[in-house]
């Protein structure tokens, strides 16, 4: 598969849009801990950064060299997260939505275009351009995937030392057998979804 390409930002960039954001998220299906998203910037003229590819298509080692990469390379981002208790709240799609809004708000400046990954989010509450499978297309996206990536992984991390039957160092609170056994054992956390299945469907058993 060919790596993501400037190509779209290059296309804005000539019609004068100066600030082109990509936005992008992990962290909505696992079963426990905060959907995160990144915005990322790059200054027009910017250079494709070798090795950049949608974040799940990579090693932990790779992505977190990419992070530090991006970080230096980016003209800016930003981070943002929504938690457990607020994907309980709000539903996954506005939780994502409020990350998002909170990896914008980090930005110095306001976008002049947003790519964001996947389908149009109008909860963002900005005018953005969705890109179907865009973290393999645009780079900005992809370098967007990786930050929100690593910074999700290490806040599992993080959580397993607290937590460490649940093995969230290793399946990131997505639901493996290790996971889900644990959860039968012991019950789930306060960072557990609760609403989602099959955590929501442990009162019946």
């Amino acid at each position: 598969m060919s790596p993501p390409t400037l190509a779209r930002e290059e296309t804005l960039w000539g019609l004068g849009a100066q600030y082109v954001v990509g936005l992008d998220e992990v962290g909505r299906g696992p079963l426990a801990g905060p959907v995160v998203a990144a915005a990322v910037v790059f200054k027009p003229g910017q250079k494709p950064i070798d090795g950049i590819r949608d974040s799940k298509q990579m090693t932990a080692r790779r992505r977190t060299t990419l992070a530090g990469v991006v970080r230096l390379e980016a003209f800016a981002y930003g981070i943002g997260a929504a938690s457990s208790r607020e994907i309980e709240r709000l539903n996954i799609l506005q939780a994502t939505a409020l990350a998002m809004r909170r990896a914008l708000s980090k930005l110095p400046f306001d976008p002049d275009h947003i790519l964001v990954d996947g389908n149009p989010m109008p909860a963002i509450q900005k005018k953005h351009e969705a890109i179907v499978k865009g973290d393999s297309i645009s780079m900005s996206i992809a370098a967007a995937s990786i930050l929100a990536k690593v910074t999700r992984d290490k806040l599992m991390v993080c959580l397993h030392g607290r937590y460490p039957q649940f093995g969230w160092d290793r399946n990131m609170g997505y639901g493996t057998k290790e996971h889900m056994d644990a959860i039968l054992s012991i019950g789930p956390t306060p960072h557990h979804r609760h609403t989602f299945s099959p955590i929501s469907q442990l009162h019946l058993i």
